[in-house]
């Protein structure tokens, strides 16, 4: 891997700048979704068109998109002279990011019951950017990164890394609720309960949004906020669209219950 990124760089000044730019340009990328998002959802799930190309199933789409975000990183961290790696702040950055991951490519796949083909533009868009941000924030903290000794006392560090840990219980346990609204034999939508879908249509994102924010505050670079701002652009408009297709679609639907921010939004 080191001979593989010598040859792509001819520095680590020059790899650093490149890292800087790619973060910019995945903030750049945001603004662009967003005005997008305005006029089309994303179109998987219950939203999936052919002409985004041919279906794709669910859980090979989401094993294959996601495995890049896992195997990218950790060649990066095992391959290469990771020089950060050895410091605790590195260490538990890297720790949050995996453990998303680890989940998100190799578990959460196989737990998924039925759900909608995915288009194949949906697909490979997912699996670039994943390749992407891989390499992105896991060479950026395993080489680049530096805090200083007392930075996992810190009250950013603090606040961003209860934010992930908070996010990513959800984020979970989200999942799980929706994994288990059918009883065997079951087809069609249900109202989602339990959890903080009591509060919000979009919990999952609401957990997912959370966690890569807490992950933005903990790391405080330029790399996890652009990873955080895409995100929550992407995330925000899907949980918008399924509050108001949940509305549409069952008329006992909880007023009460707010898209994304509970009691707010």
């Amino acid at each position: 891997m080191d001979a593989l990124l010598s040859s792509l760089f001819s520095s680590e000044k020059e790899e650093l700048y490149i890292l800087d730019r790619m973060a910019y340009f995945m903030v750049l990328m945001a603004a662009c979704t967003l005005v997008t998002l305005l006029f089309e959802n994303v179109p998987y799930g219950r939203y999936a068109s052919s002409k985004y190309g041919f279906p794709v199933n669910v859980r090979f789409a989401w094993f294959v998109q996601e495995m890049p975000a896992f195997l990218v990183p950790l060649c990066l961290v095992v391959s290469t002279s990771s020089a950060k790696t050895s410091l605790l702040p590195n260490q538990l950055l890297i720790a949050m990011y995996f453990c998303h991951y680890i989940q998100r490519s190799l578990i959460y796949p196989f737990l998924i019951r039925g759900g909608k083909s995915t288009p194949f533009a949906s697909f490979a868009l997912a699996f670039v950017f994943c390749l992407y941000n891989g390499y992105m924030q896991i060479r950026y903290l395993s080489h680049y990164a530096e805090y200083p000794a007392y930075w996992v006392t810190h009250p950013c560090f603090i606040a961003g890394s209860v934010l992930w840990f908070f996010g990513w219980l959800v984020n979970v346990h989200s999942d799980h609720i929706l994994r288990n609204l059918r009883k065997p034999g079951e087809t069609g939508y249900k109202i989602p309960t339990g959890g903080m879908f009591e509060y919000v249509s979009g919990a999952n994102f609401l957990g997912e949004i959370t966690e890569w924010a807490g992950f933005a505050l903990a790391g405080y670079s330029v790399h996890s906020s652009a990873f955080a701002i895409f995100t929550t652009v992407v995330l925000t408009s899907r949980a918008v669209a399924h509050h108001k297709w949940y509305h549409a679609k069952f008329e006992d639907y909880p007023k009460s219950r707010k898209a994304l921010i509970p009691f707010l939004f």
